[in-house]
């Protein structure tokens, strides 16, 4: 084989593979692999093009390039802490986070250079305005309320850089040595005057208990004097009916023809009491009245009369 048939397959294949070469840094140029935590911004000429998103996506090699591969992550601002004065005029301080990620990321490389340092500038004047609203108790107790409005009015300020802000937080209330004395002192303060209330609270509440126990027994001492009343009424109410039923019944016996029963009951009740007063131990000498005698003849004559047959 001679130089010239040599020299043409070098020549050859060389040109294939300058071909194939091409072809491949054409293909590493044109294809774009994004990542699913990243962007791409692509630029042609200099200019703003498209946007990538995650996958496989396509470009026009040597004309477009990747001006910037940018994270949508969520991200944390660094901790910053800013002066503010309240609305009682106490100058405190407040330490702040912020957290954000990126929506559009073309206005987030082409409307602001650094998009750290434009949130934190935001916030803090957010945070001196929120802050200006409330007293220094407030703040302690309002720390939620206050990352909600600064979230709110973030948000609106952050939408033309592309950012949306997910998440902000008060994480600390700074205030002086001489500021502490002071919440120290109106603490105590606040205490004692609880302290009071509770004590002339429970004063209040055991006078009022007292007074209702006394009105409580007077109600029941009423009501008992109120129950014997009716009871003692019941009892005359009853007696008087049995009374005047005893009397009618002895008015209708007197009617039937039972006069002579009557007085012979009468007779032997006097004869009765006679007796007792004859077995006393006392009585050694009884002196009988005439009426007496008379009564047992009565007495003798009425149960003869009884005795008699067809007698009443």
């Amino acid at each position: 084989m001679d130089a010239r048939l040599i020299n043409d397959l070098i020549t050859e294949y060389g040109l294939t593979v300058s071909v194939i070469i091409l072809f491949i840094v054409l293909t590493r140029k044109s294809l774009q692999v994004v990542s699913q935590s990243e962007e791409y911004v692509i630029e042609r000429f200099g200019r703003y093009s498209q946007t990538l998103n995650a996958g496989f996506n396509f470009i026009v090699p040597f004309i477009d390039r990747v001006a910037h591969r940018v994270s949508i992550l969520e991200r944390q601002l660094d901790s910053f802490t800013i002066s503010v004065i309240t609305r009682d005029n106490v100058e405190i301080k407040l330490e702040t986070s912020v957290f954000f990620r990126v929506l559009d990321a073309s206005k987030s490389v082409y409307r602001i250079r650094d998009i750290d340092g434009a949130i934190q500038t935001t916030a803090e004047s957010i945070i001196r305005s929120a802050a200006g609203k409330l007293e220094l108790d407030e703040i302690q107790s309002a720390r939620e309320q206050m990352a909600e409005e600064i979230l709110r009015n973030l948000k609106g300020a952050a939408e033309i850089w592309g950012i949306e802000i997910t998440r902000t937080e008060v994480t600390d209330v700074l205030v002086d040595d001489e500021t502490k004395n002071s919440q120290r002192q109106q603490l105590n303060a606040e205490r004692e005057r609880r302290a009071t209330v509770a004590k002339a609270e429970g004063l209040k509440k055991s006078v009022e208990l007292a007074a209702e126990a006394k009105l409580y027994e007077a109600t029941k001492e009423a009501e008992a004097v109120r129950i014997a009343a009716e009871a003692k009424a019941y009892a005359i109410t009853t007696e008087a009916k049995a009374t005047a039923e005893q009397t009618r019944v002895i008015a209708e016996a007197i009617n039937n023809g039972g006069e002579k029963a009557i007085s012979f009951d009468v007779l032997k009740k006097q004869v009765e009491a006679m007796g007792v007063v004859g077995s006393s131990d006392n009585a050694k000498t009884i002196v009988l009245p005439t009426d007496i005698t008379k009564s047992l003849g009565s007495l003798t004559a009425a149960l003869d009369m009884i005795k008699q047959p067809g007698a009443n």
